[in-house]
């Protein structure tokens, strides 16, 4: 669940304890190039007030219009098609062979958004069925390997807690990363027990840690939608760190450094921590994408787009050159 989903179930919440009438609108299937996936969410007051997206715009214009115009007031969630014949894909901008087919809920159970919220509270993954035969809605607790399920007359969405970033070392890449990952909907946390760097970290809303990198790795509680980068360079860091990255359900862990380096950093884990292939096999390094970076920028750039294609299941083919030839001058003696 992203963060924009997030907000759209604070915020109908929030309208619901208002006594506000709105809807719930949720993207059931698409076809073609599609600007937001299955199970997207877009929230739709009775005043034209809107909040999420479910395309690029002209299929939210018609729904405020419907909204506005006195619609939507079913008294069950039903299914609207966009993009049913080539004219209509036209009018609703969207891709040539097009189509998108939307949930809407004209007034959901605010017992049963607040029963969802609280799942998401408590870091589980949750699901939510919707359906159109019955007019029923569920909500519970998803099992590991579900997935949105969507047959025309059911919606079944998966809502997880929100994706986590651990960055060890508080320098200038970690500053550039830990932006650009809060706008990649993470919630970031920075550790560093050096006293020097703690001082100048300035990113709002990315807590600053000062314990050591394993206790604070462990006091993340780590799940599969966590993620952690070591870029500190300091083995005394850097390792105690990826001693239970690695062996933890962390969907990456990557480190910093050139090839050269990284090779002798699993010769360290395996000679003297007893890790495994399998375990060695988990870490990126050196870490993010062989895309030439050599500004700190640049680099976590190259970090995200390794991290995001991960998180995908998006499988990369690397050249053999250094993932950040210049990370910075150490990185690849």
């Amino acid at each position: 669940m992203d963060s924009m989903d997030l907000q759209v179930l604070a915020t109908v919440r929030r309208w619901a304890a208002e006594g506000r009438r709105f809807a719930l609108v949720t993207v059931a299937a698409t076809w073609g190039s599609a600007p937001r996936p299955p199970g997207s969410w877009l929230a739709l007051r009775d005043d034209g007030q809107v909040l999420g997206s479910v395309s690029g715009g002209c299929i939210e214009d018609d729904l405020i219009a419907r909204m506005r115009q006195g619609g939507m007031r079913e008294p069950t969630a039903f299914k609207l098609v966009y993009g049913a014949t080539q004219d209509e894909a036209l009018r609703y901008g969207l891709p040539c062979g097009g189509r998108l087919e939307v949930v809407v809920e004209p007034m959901p159970n605010p017992a049963q958004l607040e029963q969802l919220a609280a799942l998401l509270t408590q870091r589980r993954l949750a699901s939510r069925h919707v359906d159109l035969a019955t007019g029923t809605v569920s909500v519970g607790q998803a099992r590991a390997g579900e997935a949105l399920r969507w047959d025309g007359s059911g919606l079944t969405t998966l809502h997880g807690p929100q994706w986590r970033l651990l960055i060890i070392g508080a320098g200038q890449v970690s500053q550039y990363l830990a932006r650009m990952a809060q706008a990649l909907d993470y919630e970031v946390t920075v550790c560093d027990p050096r006293e020097e760097y703690g001082r100048c970290w300035d990113v709002p809303d990315a807590r600053l840690v000062t314990s050591m990198p394993d206790d604070a790795f462990l006091a993340m509680e780590p799940d599969p939608r966590c993620a952690v980068v070591a870029l500190t360079h300091d083995p005394k860091l850097d390792d105690m760190l990826l001693l239970e990255a690695l062996r933890s359900p962390a969907f990456y862990v990557g480190a910093i450094g050139s090839r050269l380096n990284n090779a002798r950093r699993q010769q360290r884990l395996a000679q003297h921590f007893d890790m495994t292939d399998a375990q060695l096999a988990r870490l990126h390094g050196p870490v993010g994408l062989p895309i030439g970076s050599h500004t700190p920028p640049e680099i976590a750039v190259a970090i995200l787009a390794e991290m995001t294609a991960v998180k995908n299941g998006v499988s990369i083919v690397r050249r053999d050159a250094c993932a950040v030839p210049a990370a910075d001058s150490a990185a690849c003696p």
